[in-house]
């Protein structure tokens, strides 16, 4: 696409007023496991009583690893791989991302590095594959595959990030569950999960996830929960038979310990940076309020949205650019199109991939946001600016929610300077990111 700048939309968009923006701080509940105590607290969960003896010397567990920007997901991996150690059982790792990598073992794998979990820092092999064996048949009349290294161990630990969906509801989002139909189910797995559409999804997973539970060595889960500040809440151990009760308890606990926008609503919500390592769709909905599909609300309110910058982590998949209003010339030079249609064509979501207006800098994609708006005081538009959906603990907002943040509006937000004129370099990009 030749997007060029100087053209007549960057003509069109030269004199559209940017508004004067402030730092401000959003305050959350902030208990959290701190990174040094993730090894004793994930040894703690799997010492205990109804968990003791399922894992026997000489066993090979396989541990789950997922393609989500999980805190502290090296930290917890290794914590269950030694502890699968110190039992004198032999552990390697399953990368259980469905058809995240582009659909390719090689992918995963490469997914894994770049949340540091390699063979040589996790001290076990890891046993990428896209080979998968048929369980059963749900409830739904649905065939249910595992992958092969993990069916053919002598058990399976379920690790995973237990929270909301961005695109559906029910009792079983994304956790344990999801992790054995979808992660472990490999591209063909994922796929038929996914086949009835978002509409049915919330029934698949559970009705999947018991053929799982009766037909393979599933010995425990042990999902993590994070707080508002993306930082590690919460880590529980859940024995195989008591996971269907479990996880929805987890997913309300879980719901309550998300962060949101406190302004509730604005004109413009610009993210400085997206990718799979943020949510499977470059941003997670649940907050910036850009959702795929019917099935799903929450987030902020908001008329426009615009994407700058991809992630290194996310690997050239771009998946959630088509639920923005513009995305930057960068986002889409740095698209491969082979890491993001394989997620399309296995969850039948189209939505996210789809390609918005591209601008040619940073500067042109706020722009033009500011001026499609309707109905709104272009003059002094409400802008909100965070750095990703993940971390939103410190944003950025335009001078028209000053003085309500001054005078306590909005409990919990507080103003770190006064408003002044956003910075962009010469190529026309925001000079710091948040």
């Amino acid at each position: 696409m030749d997007v060029v700048r100087g053209g007549k939309v960057s003509e069109l968009l030269r004199d559209i007023p940017i508004p004067p923006m402030f730092h401000a701080r959003q305050v959350f509940p902030g208990e959290c496991i701190p990174p040094e105590k993730i090894k004793e607290t994930v040894y703690r969960e799997l010492s205990k009583k109804e968990l003791v003896g399922r894992i026997k010397p000489g066993m090979r567990i396989a541990i789950t690893a997922g393609s989500r920007g999980i805190r502290n997901v090296d930290r917890i991996t290794r914590a269950i791989v030694d502890f699968v150690k110190d039992q004198g059982a032999r552990p390697f790792i399953v990368p259980a991302m469905g058809s995240h990598g582009g659909a390719t073992a090689e992918g995963q794998l490469e997914i894994l590095e770049g949340y540091h979990i390699t063979e040589e820092t996790m001290g076990c092999p890891i046993l990428s594959s896209m080979e998968v064996v048929e369980l059963g048949i749900s409830e739904r009349n649905r065939p249910v595959y595992m992958d092969k290294n993990a069916y053919e161990a002598d058990g399976i630990i379920i690790s995973c990030r237990l929270k909301p969906h961005n695109a559906f509801r029910g009792p079983y989002e994304s956790g344990p569950c999801k992790m054995m139909t979808v992660g472990l189910g490999k591209q063909k797995g994922a796929s038929l999960v996914h086949t009835d559409g978002m509409g049915v999804i919330a029934e698949n997973i559970p009705t999947m996830a018991k053929v799982v539970l009766e037909k393979a060595n599933v010995l425990f889960a042990i999902p993590c929960i994070e707080n508002a500040y993306d930082e590690t809440w919460k880590i529980e151990g859940i024995p195989s038979e008591k996971i269907l009760k479990r996880e929805p308890e987890l997913l309300k606990l879980a719901f309550q310990n998300m962060p949101k926008l406190l302004i509730e609503s604005c004109d413009v919500l610009i993210v400085d940076e997206i990718g799979k390592n943020y949510s499977g769709t470059g941003v997670d909905p649940n907050i910036t309020g850009t959702f795929s599909t019917e099935y799903a609300k929450g987030g902020v309110e908001v008329q426009r949205t615009c994407f700058l910058n991809l992630s290194e982590e996310s690997h050239g998949n771009a998946l959630g650019t088509g639920l923005a209003s513009a995305i930057t010339k960068k986002i889409f030079d740095a698209m491969d199109i082979e890491k993001m249609y394989p997620n399309c064509i296995t969850s039948t979501v189209i939505n996210s991939a789809r390609i918005p207006c591209v601008l040619a800098t940073d500067k042109e994609a706020i722009q033009l946001c500011i001026r499609t708006c309707n109905g709104i005081d272009q003059s002094n538009p409400r802008v909100v600016r965070i750095p990703n959906s993940l971390h939103i603990g410190q944003i950025m907002l335009s001078e028209s929610y000053y003085e309500d943040v001054k005078a306590g509006k909005y409990p919990g937000l507080e103003a770190l300077d006064e408003p002044s004129e956003l910075e962009f370099d010469e190529d026309g990009n925001v000079a710091a990111m948040l």
